[in-house]
């Protein structure tokens, strides 16, 4: 089986958020879009949270499993599931498999809040935002696979 090869992607990570690191490609002020590359370490599930805004999944390596705010699995999907969520739906854990799942996001229609993360009483303890991504992006520097636009 061949794997993504991700030498070229300097990955992030937020102190908080354990056993996820991501690389944010592009933040579109005009069209509200926050695309991210997500990688979920093998095994885990990281914290409980739920999507604010409308958003699509492309599984590039592994599989990403769901698991309802009690723990059981909801659902498991393989490399290649290509799959739109909804705001607001149920809050989840998410985690890779039995190796590291590797999972672009493109967040659309993005008001403010991307991702609200839950405590054991489903009270939000810490939300990422659109300027967070914005931010991140502006930390990281200019993709070296975005075009640079012509002078």
């Amino acid at each position: 089986m061949h794997q993504f090869d991700d030498r070229n992607i300097t990955w992030y990570r937020l102190d908080w958020l354990k056993d996820v690191e991501f690389y944010v490609y592009k933040v579109d002020e005009e069209n509200r879009i926050v695309d991210v590359l997500f990688r979920f370490a093998a095994n885990t599930k990281a914290m409980l949270h739920r999507h604010k805004a409308p958003y699509i999944t492309f599984v590039v390596q592994g599989e990403l499993r769901f698991y309802r705010p009690n723990g059981e699995l909801k659902e498991i999907r393989p490399t290649g599931s290509y799959v739109s969520g909804i705001a607001n739906a149920e809050p989840h854990f998410e985690g890779g498999g039995d190796e590291d799942a590797i999972v672009f996001f493109s967040n659309r229609n993005v008001e403010d809040a991307l991702y609200e993360f839950l405590d054991e009483n489903m009270q939000p303890t810490v939300t990422l935002r659109f300027a967070d991504f914005k931010a991140q992006l502006e930390t990281q520097g200019m993709s070296k696979w975005q075009v640079k636009p012509a002078a």
